[in-house]
């Protein structure tokens, strides 16, 4: 190793602090042209972002070669090869992360055809409530950039199911009617955490007793994935089974006791009597540290794909997506996830943290 040095320039080093400006430590290092070899190195920086949300030290620079969408679209395309090798019929539905059904996250961009055939619905939070808080007009903005990717997944026959976070009835209606003037098979949840079953409006919007079984033929759902309200699995059936959503969205599991395949096939006719389809939650953009897979060694001792916990979400940890020892534990052989879900009879799944990418990008990516 030649003299190496590191410069720092602390007025330059002030405005990235006032300014909040991204630089790597290898930015920092200045190659002198002394002829003496073998110098110490002199490191007098090495974390700020520990004192200042500033400036950010890159020790992980093998990460900014990686195509973080489309590492994200190809373990959703090997999730649905899978899932339909198994089940032809599985419904295969990710949440947000639309920016993935084009190369440039836009809808006039052009469609990436691979991802788009693996999927047969998309879910879209906050379309029209909650962007900034629950009960509150997503900004117009936002919502329009949203609508775009949106329509265009219809333009593909790509289902849209939107959830918008919202109590009070006047702005619940319209929630719905305007997902339905869209064409968007909706549900307007009163609780941010999906814990119970809404009191308003007294039955499904659209409710209908025909048979239900793509997700196309749906106009409405329920999306209850936390169970915790309920004392027992049968207590969440009974529940379940008096109402005549087309769609249930919920967790394979009732607190740490996984719900059966007799017991999914509960849920599956409608209080009306018309057939509906079950769809299981499973987050793959996260990990959770009450799933079954979580080892407490990984507390102290994380493994490489295990990035930070989520400060918004307490448990939850962002992943390393496209790592093999990752995907292995969603799926690809007789103990991943995937496998449990499809061994219970659920008829599809719910893909949650697809958005992942996000995280990656805005701190992994000059």
């Amino acid at each position: 190793m030649k003299n190496i040095r590191i410069r720092l320039n602390f007025n330059e080093l002030k405005f990235c602090f006032q300014y909040n400006i991204n630089f790597r430590l290898k930015d920092l290092i200045y190659f002198s042209s002394s002829i003496m070899k073998f110098k110490r190195i002199y490191i007098f920086l090495l974390i700020t972002q520990f004192f200042l949300n500033g400036c950010k030290l890159d020790h992980t620079s093998e990460l900014e070669d990686i195509d973080f969408r489309q590492e994200m679209r190809n373990f959703v395309i090997g999730l649905s090869d899978e899932a339909h090798t198994l089940n032809p019929n599985f419904i295969v539905i990710p949440q947000n992360g639309q920016e993935l059904v084009t190369d440039s996250g836009y809808s006039d961009g052009i469609p990436q055809n691979d991802y788009i055939q693996s999927i047969d619905a998309t879910g879209r939070e906050d379309l029209y409530y909650g962007y900034t808080g629950d009960n509150i007009l997503t900004p117009q903005e936002e919502n329009t950039y949203m609508l775009s990717l949106c329509q265009l997944c219809e333009q593909h026959q790509v289902e849209v199911l939107t959830i918008d976070y919202c109590s009070s009835h006047d702005k619940m209606d319209h929630s719905y009617m305007q997902n339905q003037n869209h064409g968007f098979i909706s549900f307007a949840a009163n609780d941010r955490n999906l814990r119970n079953i809404p009191d308003y409006p007294t039955q499904p919007f659209q409710v209908h007793s025909n048979d239900v079984t793509h997700i196309s033929q749906a106009k409405n759902f329920l999306y209850l994935i936390n169970s915790e309200n309920y004392n027992t699995k049968q207590d969440f059936i009974d529940a379940v089974k008096q109402t005549n959503y087309d769609v249930i969205i919920m967790d394979l599991y009732h607190f740490e006791e996984s719900f059966t395949i007799l017991e999914i096939n509960q849920l599956k006719t409608k209080q009306n009597g018309g057939q509906r389809l079950v769809i299981c939650y499973m987050s793959i953009g996260e990990a959770e540290d009450y799933r079954y897979y979580w080892q407490n060694s990984w507390n102290t001792n994380k493994p490489e794909w295990l990035e930070p916990e989520n400060p918004n979400w307490p448990g939850n940890y962002k992943v390393r997506y496209w790592m093999q020892d990752w995907k292995n534990i969603i799926y690809g052989n007789e103990n991943a996830y995937l496998k449990k879900v499809l061994n219970a009879g659920f008829d599809g799944v719910y893909l949650d943290i697809i958005d992942a990418f996000d995280y990656f990008e805005q701190n992994y990516t000059n």
